[in-house]
Protein backbone atom coordinates (compact mmCIF):
# COMPACT_ATOMS: atom_id res chain seq x y z
CA UNK A 1 0.00 0.00 0.00
CA UNK A 2 3.27 2.37 0.95
CA UNK A 3 4.63 1.38 -2.36
CA UNK A 4 1.73 2.12 -4.69
CA UNK A 5 0.75 5.31 -2.97
CA UNK A 6 4.54 6.59 -3.49
CA UNK A 7 4.39 5.29 -6.89
CA UNK A 8 1.33 8.09 -7.81
CA UNK A 9 2.84 10.57 -5.68
CA UNK A 10 5.99 10.27 -8.19
CA UNK A 11 3.54 10.82 -11.03
CA UNK A 12 0.69 13.02 -9.96
CA UNK A 13 2.94 15.34 -7.82
CA UNK A 14 5.22 16.72 -10.97
CA UNK A 15 1.84 16.98 -13.19
CA UNK A 16 0.21 19.34 -9.84
CA UNK A 17 3.53 21.30 -10.33
CA UNK A 18 2.96 21.80 -14.08
CA UNK A 19 -0.27 22.87 -13.53
CA UNK A 20 0.16 25.16 -10.85
CA UNK A 21 2.84 26.82 -13.17
CA UNK A 22 0.43 26.72 -15.94
CA UNK A 23 -2.31 28.46 -14.17
CA UNK A 24 0.02 31.02 -12.82
CA UNK A 25 1.33 31.95 -16.11
CA UNK A 26 -2.38 32.16 -17.11
CA UNK A 27 -3.41 34.81 -14.73
CA UNK A 28 -0.19 36.79 -14.76
CA UNK A 29 -0.12 36.99 -18.47
CA UNK A 30 3.25 35.48 -18.82
CA UNK A 31 4.43 33.08 -21.92
CA UNK A 32 3.83 29.47 -21.11
CA UNK A 33 7.50 27.81 -20.99
CA UNK A 34 6.74 24.95 -23.71
CA UNK A 35 9.96 23.00 -21.99
CA UNK A 36 8.23 22.40 -18.73
CA UNK A 37 6.30 19.83 -19.35
CA UNK A 38 9.21 18.01 -20.74
CA UNK A 39 11.00 18.52 -17.87
CA UNK A 40 8.21 17.30 -15.25
CA UNK A 41 8.06 13.99 -17.68
CA UNK A 42 12.02 13.71 -17.34
CA UNK A 43 11.83 14.30 -14.12
CA UNK A 44 9.11 11.59 -12.94
CA UNK A 45 11.11 9.15 -14.75
CA UNK A 46 14.80 10.26 -12.71
CA UNK A 47 12.38 10.18 -9.80
CA UNK A 48 11.49 6.53 -10.83
CA UNK A 49 15.30 5.61 -11.20
CA UNK A 50 16.41 7.53 -8.07
CA UNK A 51 13.87 5.37 -5.84
CA UNK A 52 13.92 2.16 -7.07
CA UNK A 53 14.02 0.42 -4.06
CA UNK A 54 10.27 2.51 -3.51
CA UNK A 55 8.82 2.16 -6.21
CA UNK A 56 9.44 -1.50 -7.32
CA UNK A 57 7.23 -1.29 -10.57
CA UNK A 58 8.35 -2.14 -14.50
CA UNK A 59 5.14 -0.44 -15.31
CA UNK A 60 4.33 2.93 -13.92
CA UNK A 61 7.70 4.41 -15.04
CA UNK A 62 6.51 4.13 -18.72
CA UNK A 63 3.73 6.74 -18.22
CA UNK A 64 5.84 9.29 -18.73
CA UNK A 65 6.83 8.15 -21.94
CA UNK A 66 3.18 7.74 -23.02
CA UNK A 67 2.39 10.95 -21.98
CA UNK A 68 5.10 12.19 -24.28
CA UNK A 69 3.78 10.65 -27.14
CA UNK A 70 0.55 11.82 -26.41
CA UNK A 71 1.57 15.39 -26.45
CA UNK A 72 3.49 15.02 -29.12
CA UNK A 73 7.47 15.72 -27.93
CA UNK A 74 9.75 14.09 -29.97
CA UNK A 75 12.53 15.03 -28.04
CA UNK A 76 11.84 14.48 -25.13
CA UNK A 77 9.99 10.74 -26.00
CA UNK A 78 13.95 9.66 -26.91
CA UNK A 79 15.54 10.91 -23.79
CA UNK A 80 12.73 9.16 -21.74
CA UNK A 81 13.16 5.88 -24.00
CA UNK A 82 16.72 6.23 -23.16
CA UNK A 83 16.23 6.85 -19.04
CA UNK A 84 13.50 3.80 -18.86
CA UNK A 85 16.17 1.43 -21.12
CA UNK A 86 18.65 1.84 -19.17
CA UNK A 87 16.22 1.26 -16.04
CA UNK A 88 15.26 -2.22 -17.19
CA UNK A 89 18.64 -3.12 -18.34
CA UNK A 90 20.74 -1.91 -15.00
CA UNK A 91 18.67 -2.91 -12.34
CA UNK A 92 16.45 -5.45 -13.79
CA UNK A 93 18.81 -7.25 -16.13
CA UNK A 94 16.29 -7.02 -19.37
CA UNK A 95 17.46 -8.10 -22.52
CA UNK A 96 19.05 -4.71 -24.28
CA UNK A 97 18.60 -5.37 -27.31
CA UNK A 98 14.83 -6.52 -26.92
CA UNK A 99 14.15 -3.08 -25.17
CA UNK A 100 15.69 -1.80 -27.69
CA UNK A 101 13.11 -3.17 -30.29
CA UNK A 102 10.46 -2.32 -27.67
CA UNK A 103 10.93 1.43 -27.70
CA UNK A 104 11.67 1.87 -31.44
CA UNK A 105 8.51 0.02 -32.05
CA UNK A 106 7.06 2.80 -29.92
CA UNK A 107 8.51 5.49 -31.97
CA UNK A 108 7.17 4.05 -34.94
CA UNK A 109 3.19 3.85 -33.75
CA UNK A 110 4.56 7.40 -32.35
CA UNK A 111 5.26 8.76 -36.00
CA UNK A 112 2.50 6.78 -37.47
CA UNK A 113 -0.11 8.27 -35.00
CA UNK A 114 1.46 11.83 -35.92
CA UNK A 115 1.17 11.53 -40.01
CA UNK A 116 -2.44 9.92 -39.75
CA UNK A 117 -3.47 11.48 -36.64
CA UNK A 118 -4.89 8.69 -34.77
CA UNK A 119 -7.42 9.16 -31.91
CA UNK A 120 -5.43 10.15 -28.52
CA UNK A 121 -7.07 6.70 -26.45
CA UNK A 122 -6.60 4.49 -29.77
CA UNK A 123 -2.94 4.93 -29.14
CA UNK A 124 -2.84 4.03 -25.23
CA UNK A 125 -4.31 0.84 -26.32
CA UNK A 126 -1.62 0.35 -28.85
CA UNK A 127 0.77 1.46 -26.29
CA UNK A 128 -0.53 -1.21 -23.39
CA UNK A 129 -0.65 -3.49 -26.33
CA UNK A 130 2.60 -3.61 -27.39
CA UNK A 131 3.82 -3.25 -23.53
CA UNK A 132 2.10 -6.32 -22.16
CA UNK A 133 3.71 -8.38 -25.25
CA UNK A 134 6.97 -7.09 -24.50
CA UNK A 135 6.21 -8.16 -20.76
CA UNK A 136 5.32 -11.48 -21.21
CA UNK A 137 8.47 -11.82 -23.47
CA UNK A 138 10.54 -10.93 -20.58
CA UNK A 139 8.61 -12.94 -17.95
CA UNK A 140 8.52 -15.94 -20.03
CA UNK A 141 11.54 -15.95 -22.52
CA UNK A 142 14.02 -13.96 -20.90
CA UNK A 143 13.17 -13.79 -17.03
CA UNK A 144 11.20 -16.76 -16.59
CA UNK A 145 11.08 -17.84 -12.51
CA UNK A 146 10.43 -21.19 -10.74
CA UNK A 147 6.63 -20.30 -10.28
CA UNK A 148 4.01 -21.24 -12.60
CA UNK A 149 3.01 -20.20 -15.91
CA UNK A 150 -0.46 -19.45 -14.20
CA UNK A 151 0.88 -17.66 -11.32
CA UNK A 152 3.69 -15.59 -14.12
CA UNK A 153 0.50 -14.76 -16.40
CA UNK A 154 -1.51 -13.48 -14.15
CA UNK A 155 0.92 -11.22 -12.84
CA UNK A 156 1.59 -10.02 -16.37
CA UNK A 157 -2.39 -9.33 -16.68
CA UNK A 158 -2.86 -7.66 -13.61
CA UNK A 159 0.19 -5.43 -14.28
CA UNK A 160 -1.13 -4.33 -17.49
CA UNK A 161 -4.98 -4.07 -16.41
CA UNK A 162 -2.56 -1.64 -13.82
CA UNK A 163 -0.78 0.31 -16.47
CA UNK A 164 -3.55 0.49 -18.99
CA UNK A 165 -6.09 2.02 -15.50
CA UNK A 166 -3.26 4.66 -14.90
CA UNK A 167 -2.30 5.90 -18.04
CA UNK A 168 -5.94 5.98 -19.13
CA UNK A 169 -6.54 8.00 -15.31
CA UNK A 170 -3.68 10.33 -15.57
CA UNK A 171 -3.84 11.44 -19.27
CA UNK A 172 -7.34 12.53 -17.90
CA UNK A 173 -6.26 14.59 -15.32
CA UNK A 174 -3.43 16.44 -16.94
CA UNK A 175 -6.08 16.88 -19.81
CA UNK A 176 -8.87 17.79 -17.88
CA UNK A 177 -5.93 20.16 -15.99
CA UNK A 178 -5.42 22.17 -18.94
CA UNK A 179 -8.67 22.43 -20.28
CA UNK A 180 -9.64 23.93 -16.41
CA UNK A 181 -6.88 26.08 -17.19
CA UNK A 182 -7.29 27.14 -20.60
CA UNK A 183 -11.36 27.72 -19.78
CA UNK A 184 -10.57 30.27 -17.19
CA UNK A 185 -8.67 32.12 -19.03
CA UNK A 186 -11.09 32.49 -21.65
CA UNK A 187 -13.40 33.39 -18.78
CA UNK A 188 -11.67 36.07 -17.80
CA UNK A 189 -11.13 37.43 -21.51
CA UNK A 190 -14.82 37.29 -21.74
CA UNK A 191 -15.12 38.71 -18.44
CA UNK A 192 -12.80 41.92 -19.38
CA UNK A 193 -14.93 42.07 -22.92
CA UNK A 194 -17.89 43.02 -20.76
CA UNK A 195 -16.47 45.33 -18.66
CA UNK A 196 -15.59 46.87 -22.00
CA UNK A 197 -18.64 46.73 -23.32
CA UNK A 198 -20.45 47.70 -20.07
CA UNK A 199 -18.13 50.77 -19.89
CA UNK A 200 -18.82 52.16 -23.59
CA UNK A 201 -22.14 51.72 -23.11
CA UNK A 202 -22.10 54.08 -19.83
CA UNK A 203 -20.33 56.21 -21.34
CA UNK A 204 -22.67 56.29 -24.88
CA UNK A 205 -25.43 57.05 -22.52
CA UNK A 206 -23.34 59.46 -19.75
CA UNK A 207 -21.91 61.64 -22.65
CA UNK A 208 -25.49 62.54 -24.46
CA UNK A 209 -26.61 64.52 -21.61
CA UNK A 210 -24.11 67.21 -21.27
CA UNK A 211 -23.76 67.28 -25.08
CA UNK A 212 -27.62 67.57 -25.29
CA UNK A 213 -27.14 70.51 -22.86
CA UNK A 214 -24.41 72.25 -24.58
CA UNK A 215 -26.68 72.17 -28.00
CA UNK A 216 -29.27 73.72 -26.48
CA UNK A 217 -27.39 76.85 -24.71
CA UNK A 218 -25.36 77.08 -28.09
CA UNK A 219 -28.45 77.36 -29.94
CA UNK A 220 -30.04 80.36 -27.95
CA UNK A 221 -26.66 81.83 -27.60
CA UNK A 222 -26.57 85.16 -28.73
CA UNK A 223 -23.07 86.84 -29.06
CA UNK A 224 -24.52 90.04 -29.68
CA UNK A 225 -27.04 89.49 -25.81
CA UNK A 226 -24.04 89.86 -22.94
CA UNK A 227 -26.48 88.43 -20.52
CA UNK A 228 -26.98 85.00 -22.09
CA UNK A 229 -23.45 85.00 -22.66
CA UNK A 230 -22.84 85.23 -19.07
CA UNK A 231 -25.54 83.11 -18.11
CA UNK A 232 -24.72 80.39 -20.75
CA UNK A 233 -21.02 80.16 -21.18
CA UNK A 234 -20.01 78.70 -17.19
CA UNK A 235 -23.30 76.35 -17.79
CA UNK A 236 -21.68 75.15 -21.09
CA UNK A 237 -18.52 75.10 -19.74
CA UNK A 238 -19.91 73.35 -16.67
CA UNK A 239 -20.69 70.55 -18.94
CA UNK A 240 -18.17 70.17 -21.01
CA UNK A 241 -15.67 69.29 -17.59
CA UNK A 242 -18.52 67.04 -16.66
CA UNK A 243 -17.78 65.15 -19.94
CA UNK A 244 -14.13 65.09 -19.95
CA UNK A 245 -14.34 63.54 -16.38
CA UNK A 246 -16.60 61.10 -17.80
CA UNK A 247 -13.93 60.64 -20.14
CA UNK A 248 -11.16 59.99 -17.94
CA UNK A 249 -12.92 57.47 -15.91
CA UNK A 250 -14.34 55.44 -19.11
CA UNK A 251 -11.14 55.66 -20.81
CA UNK A 252 -9.75 53.54 -17.97
CA UNK A 253 -12.33 51.15 -17.96
CA UNK A 254 -12.32 50.68 -14.20
CA UNK A 255 -14.91 50.33 -11.97
CA UNK A 256 -16.56 54.39 -11.32
CA UNK A 257 -14.35 56.25 -8.36
CA UNK A 258 -15.26 58.86 -6.16
CA UNK A 259 -13.29 62.06 -5.44
CA UNK A 260 -15.05 63.49 -2.69
CA UNK A 261 -15.11 67.55 -1.40
CA UNK A 262 -17.08 69.67 0.95
CA UNK A 263 -19.40 70.83 -1.40
CA UNK A 264 -23.19 73.14 -0.99
CA UNK A 265 -25.66 70.25 -1.80
CA UNK A 266 -28.14 73.24 -2.69
CA UNK A 267 -26.25 74.76 -5.12
CA UNK A 268 -25.56 71.82 -6.76
CA UNK A 269 -29.17 71.08 -7.20
CA UNK A 270 -29.89 74.76 -8.06
CA UNK A 271 -26.97 74.30 -10.87
CA UNK A 272 -29.22 71.09 -12.14
CA UNK A 273 -32.22 72.54 -12.20
CA UNK A 274 -30.58 75.36 -14.25
CA UNK A 275 -28.74 73.83 -16.47
CA UNK A 276 -32.08 71.23 -17.82
CA UNK A 277 -34.20 74.46 -17.24
CA UNK A 278 -34.33 74.77 -21.33
CA UNK A 279 -35.18 71.29 -21.57
CA UNK A 280 -38.11 71.09 -19.13
CA UNK A 281 -39.29 73.88 -21.39
CA UNK A 282 -39.07 72.36 -24.75
CA UNK A 283 -40.58 69.24 -23.71
CA UNK A 284 -43.79 71.23 -21.72
CA UNK A 285 -42.89 69.99 -18.45
CA UNK A 286 -43.49 71.65 -14.85
CA UNK A 287 -40.98 72.05 -12.20
CA UNK A 288 -42.06 72.80 -8.65
CA UNK A 289 -38.74 72.57 -6.19
CA UNK A 290 -38.95 73.11 -2.53
CA UNK A 291 -34.77 73.49 -2.24
CA UNK A 292 -33.85 76.17 0.85
CA UNK A 293 -31.95 79.34 -0.13
CA UNK A 294 -29.15 78.45 2.82
CA UNK A 295 -26.38 76.02 2.58
CA UNK A 296 -25.68 72.87 3.28
CA UNK A 297 -22.69 70.98 3.32
CA UNK A 298 -21.83 67.41 2.48
CA UNK A 299 -18.76 65.31 1.83
CA UNK A 300 -19.55 64.55 -2.05
CA UNK A 301 -18.01 63.80 -5.40
CA UNK A 302 -19.60 67.27 -6.79
CA UNK A 303 -19.85 66.04 -10.52
CA UNK A 304 -20.74 62.60 -9.59
CA UNK A 305 -24.02 63.21 -7.80
CA UNK A 306 -24.87 66.26 -10.32
CA UNK A 307 -24.44 63.21 -12.65
CA UNK A 308 -26.97 61.20 -10.52
CA UNK A 309 -29.53 64.26 -10.49
CA UNK A 310 -29.61 65.01 -14.38
CA UNK A 311 -29.69 60.85 -14.54
CA UNK A 312 -32.63 60.27 -12.13
CA UNK A 313 -34.98 64.23 -13.72
CA UNK A 314 -34.05 63.22 -17.24
CA UNK A 315 -35.85 59.43 -15.90
CA UNK A 316 -38.36 61.76 -14.97
CA UNK A 317 -39.66 63.37 -17.60
CA UNK A 318 -39.10 60.05 -19.72
CA UNK A 319 -41.79 58.65 -17.81
CA UNK A 320 -44.41 61.55 -18.04
CA UNK A 321 -47.02 61.04 -21.16
CA UNK A 322 -46.78 64.13 -23.21
CA UNK A 323 -50.41 63.32 -24.21
CA UNK A 324 -51.53 63.54 -20.46
CA UNK A 325 -51.24 66.96 -20.26
CA UNK A 326 -50.71 68.12 -17.14
CA UNK A 327 -46.87 66.76 -16.85
CA UNK A 328 -45.43 67.43 -13.45
CA UNK A 329 -41.94 66.89 -11.24
CA UNK A 330 -41.49 67.58 -7.76
CA UNK A 331 -38.15 68.08 -6.20
CA UNK A 332 -38.07 68.43 -2.38
CA UNK A 333 -35.54 67.83 0.44
CA UNK A 334 -35.01 66.73 3.70
CA UNK A 335 -33.17 66.29 7.04
CA UNK A 336 -33.30 63.67 9.36
CA UNK A 337 -31.09 61.50 11.44
CA UNK A 338 -28.10 62.77 9.62
CA UNK A 339 -29.04 62.04 6.68
CA UNK A 340 -30.03 64.40 3.34
CA UNK A 341 -32.58 63.17 1.25
CA UNK A 342 -33.52 64.37 -1.94
CA UNK A 343 -37.13 63.33 -3.18
CA UNK A 344 -37.95 63.65 -6.83
CA UNK A 345 -41.91 62.70 -7.74
CA UNK A 346 -43.37 63.02 -11.57
CA UNK A 347 -46.79 62.08 -12.07
CA UNK A 348 -45.62 59.41 -15.26
CA UNK A 349 -47.01 56.49 -15.83
CA UNK A 350 -45.54 54.20 -12.68
CA UNK A 351 -43.84 50.91 -12.53
CA UNK A 352 -45.29 47.42 -11.62
CA UNK A 353 -43.93 45.22 -9.10
CA UNK A 354 -42.01 43.55 -11.61
CA UNK A 355 -40.22 46.41 -13.33
CA UNK A 356 -39.82 48.26 -9.70
CA UNK A 357 -37.50 45.20 -8.29
CA UNK A 358 -35.91 45.38 -11.64
CA UNK A 359 -35.47 49.16 -12.28
CA UNK A 360 -31.99 49.00 -11.02
CA UNK A 361 -30.61 45.96 -12.40
CA UNK A 362 -27.95 46.75 -14.86
CA UNK A 363 -29.02 46.45 -18.58
CA UNK A 364 -32.83 46.37 -17.59
CA UNK A 365 -34.60 48.88 -19.28
CA UNK A 366 -38.14 49.91 -20.59
CA UNK A 367 -37.38 52.35 -22.97
CA UNK A 368 -37.26 51.63 -26.46
CA UNK A 369 -33.79 53.23 -27.28
CA UNK A 370 -32.63 52.74 -23.55
CA UNK A 371 -29.11 50.54 -22.15
CA UNK A 372 -30.20 50.26 -18.86
CA UNK A 373 -27.23 52.03 -17.76
CA UNK A 374 -28.77 55.49 -15.94
CA UNK A 375 -30.17 54.24 -13.11
CA UNK A 376 -27.57 50.97 -12.34
CA UNK A 377 -24.88 53.61 -12.99
CA UNK A 378 -26.54 55.93 -10.21
CA UNK A 379 -26.62 53.57 -8.10
CA UNK A 380 -23.21 52.49 -8.04
CA UNK A 381 -22.29 56.38 -7.15
CA UNK A 382 -24.62 56.69 -4.78
CA UNK A 383 -23.21 53.34 -2.39
CA UNK A 384 -20.00 54.32 -3.12
CA UNK A 385 -20.96 57.53 -1.13
CA UNK A 386 -22.72 55.87 1.50
CA UNK A 387 -25.89 56.43 0.53
CA UNK A 388 -28.77 54.47 -1.29
CA UNK A 389 -31.77 55.02 -3.49
CA UNK A 390 -35.47 54.04 -2.83
CA UNK A 391 -37.96 53.44 -5.42
CA UNK A 392 -42.21 53.91 -5.05
CA UNK A 393 -44.17 53.82 -7.61
CA UNK A 394 -47.99 53.22 -8.91
CA UNK A 395 -49.35 52.30 -12.91
CA UNK A 396 -50.88 55.40 -14.41
CA UNK A 397 -49.70 57.78 -10.86
CA UNK A 398 -46.18 58.41 -11.29
CA UNK A 399 -43.07 57.65 -9.17
CA UNK A 400 -41.24 58.90 -6.52
CA UNK A 401 -37.19 58.35 -6.27
CA UNK A 402 -35.63 59.01 -2.93
CA UNK A 403 -31.71 59.66 -2.83
CA UNK A 404 -30.12 59.48 0.63
CA UNK A 405 -27.10 60.81 1.20
CA UNK A 406 -25.02 60.61 5.29
CA UNK A 407 -24.32 64.32 6.20
CA UNK A 408 -20.84 63.65 7.74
Amino acid sequence: MVHAVFNISIILLPFCFYLLNLSYNNNYKKKNDKYILSLVLILEVILFIVFKNYTESLILINIPLLVSFLKRKDITSIILSILIGYYYVTFFNYNIYFILFEYVLYYLIYVIFNRKTLKIYFLIYIFVFIKSITLAVEVFYFNFNNTSFLINFLDVFIKMIVFYVSSYLVFIFLLRGEEIMNLNTAIRELEKEKVLRTSLFKLTHEIKNPIAVCKGYLDMLDLKDKKKVEKYIPIIKGEIERTLTLMDDYLEYTKVSIKKEVADIYMLLNEVLDSLKLFFKENNIKIKSHIPDNELYLNIDYNRIKQVMVNMLKNASEAIDINKGNMLIKIDTKVSNNIFKIIIEDNGVGMDNDTLNQVMNLFFTTKRNGTGLGTSLSKEIIELHGGKIKYQSRINIGTIVEIMLPIE
